[in-house]
């Protein structure tokens, strides 16, 4: 028999189950709404990640009483949207910002995106869910069987419609850089998977099923887990290539002024100002951000004579720039594109963005949506293309390196071409993201460094108006510029490490732990039986 602390503890546990099971209706949609938008706290900025596993206890308990109701797949599916739309609307409210750029254009559209976009992808949500109700039995199996349903959902949501894996659950443990090192062996998704298993698991602490063996044993993994990334970052000191010397441009021009014709001249002139700003030894290499001219610099040739100057004693430029082509058909094409200017100008590469920012570079379903009178976001005119694939280019004076532009960094194992590039460079505006206090660009710069991570490769990141950063293969920030800030980043490269675990087997381990999770909650299922 239990006395003292830990008898409080268990009573305590099983009164907040037993009123978390009891809801029903709208007052449990209610509070799966609250479990999941408390759930966001847990991404960057702020990493408050035990808010992310209570919640997922929250929801295995919500589901239980759903499992009580007449119908419980479509009351599980019903709680899952709740649980969902409550998250997607807290962690990515920053969306609308997108729509404030023009506002005369898409203002209007802000109240539909406020409700359409986090109840489309909670859409994912209550699948998994439902498909969890449809195997639910009271005891321990029932977080395998949420856990699998829930990665599963994940993973559909990060692949169906080109995809949208932001805000995976592994990215809750922003606040621990030790903890991230795992997604050297199994990947963001694999780290969700334990993280969502973690949270379902302490469910188990509370009656009538209490099983605290393997919230026990779960803890027990995340500690070693934790142990096992301080052993790695402690031993792995931060080694620079010879003869590289980075700046990376980062000018701040606010998305509203950026191509206004009257403000082109002085954006353009800023660039190359603060690409000579005479700080230490010169650079060999310059990076600027996402369509940093404000310009088609095919179509202007004073722009190339200055980049040509720019370029003279041998530094290589490397830049984001809108790229355009015409059709056979006549119809004009625009492609968000990755430029390489060599010496005296001489463009070396050219890359075009394939992972486009759905409602932001094209339309899904346009003939439809054109006729509701609903556009892309980007101001330009024509249609925007995609590229193929990553690619590898090589770079004068420094190994290989992959580009990587805005949100293509979000997509684990779709980062890397082939030959595996020395260092990815990711150029991105995510002036589109909202003002300072936005939490948007500080979830897409934890995004990079978790790429950083599963690739062992640097990532050096250009940012508009923030946040550009040197990011070494474990994830280190070695310098950043701010959200807002005007200036350049000088650094020399880091250097990569050979290729992890992850980057050799991609998704093999979060397959096997999927399949794992399914097993275990079917199995116990059919020995009931």
């Amino acid at each position: 028999m239990m006395h003292g602390p830990l008898r409080v503890a268990y009573d305590a546990c099983d009164h907040a189950a037993d009123f978390f099971r009891r809801q029903r209706g709208f007052h449990r949609m209610g509070i799966a709404i609250v479990a999941g938008a408390l759930s966001a706290l847990s991404f960057a900025p702020f990493g408050l990640f035990p808010l992310l596993l209570l919640s997922f206890a929250v929801l295995a308990l919500l589901l239980d009483g759903a499992h009580a109701d007449r119908r419980p797949v479509l009351q599980s599916a019903m709680t899952g949207w709740a649980y969902g739309f409550g998250q997607f609307a807290a962690g990515l409210y920053w969306v609308a910002y997108a729509f404030l750029v023009d506002p005369l254009q898409h203002a209007w559209q802000i109240p539909f995106v406020a409700m359409l976009f986090p109840g489309g992808l909670a859409l994912f949500t209550a699948f998994a869910c439902a498909l969890a109700a449809l195997f639910w039995r009271e005891g321990w199996a029932r977080v395998f069987t949420l856990t699998a349903g829930y990665m599963l959902a994940e993973w559909l949501r990060g692949h169906i419609l080109t995809g949208f894996p932001w805000n995976l659950p592994g990215y809750g443990w922003d606040a621990s850089l030790a903890m991230l090192q795992s997604v050297a062996l199994f990947g963001v998704y694999g780290l969700s998977l334990l993280t969502v298993l973690f949270g379902a698991s302490l469910a188990l602490l509370c009656t009538p099923s209490r099983a605290p063996v393997i919230p026990m044993a779960l803890a027990m993994a995340f500690a070693a887990l934790w142990i096992g990334g301080t052993i790695r970052l402690a031993s792995s000191p931060i080694q620079f290539l010879p003869g590289i010397r980075l700046r990376i441009v980062q000018p701040d021009v606010a998305q509203v002024d950026k191509y206004r014709p009257e403000l082109r001249g002085r954006h353009w002139q800023e660039l190359l100002d603060l690409s000579r700003v005479k700080h230490g030894a010169a650079p060999t290499h310059i990076v600027w951000p996402e369509a940093a001219p404000p310009f088609l610099l095919a179509r202007a040739p004073q722009a190339l004579s200055d980049i040509k100057a720019l370029t003279a004693g041998g530094t290589v430029l490397m830049t984001g720039a809108v790229r355009a082509e015409v059709e056979r058909s006549g119809r004009p094409v625009l492609h968000n594109s990755f430029y390489v200017f060599g010496r005296d100008g001489q463009l070396r590469a050219t890359y075009d963005k394939f992972h486009l920012v759905p409602f932001g570079e094209y339309v899904p379903f346009p003939h439809t949506l054109h006729a509701l009178g609903i556009d892309k976001l980007v101001n330009q005119p024509g249609s925007f293309a995609s590229g193929d694939a990553p690619h590898t280019y090589t770079v004068p004076n420094a190994p290989a390196t992959g580009p990587l532009i805005c949100y293509e960094v979000l997509f684990p194992a779709q980062v890397v071409g082939e030959p595996r590039p020395g260092w990815l460079v990711n150029v991105t505006d995510d002036s589109w993201f909202g003002p300072a206090t936005s939490t948007g660009p500080y979830q897409h710069f934890l995004i990079a460094r978790v790429r950083a991570v599963e690739e062992g490769l640097p990532i050096i990141r250009a940012a508009n108006t923030g946040i550009s950063a040197i990011i070494d293969p474990l994830g280190r920030v070695l310098n950043s510029l701010g959200v807002n800030k005007t200036g350049v980043l000088d650094s020399p490269l880091p250097a990569g490490l050979a290729p992890t675990v992850f980057a050799r087997i991609d998704h093999a381990i979060f397959w096997m732990m999927l399949l794992l999770c399914a097993v275990l909650g079917l199995s116990a299922r059919a020995k009931r039986r």
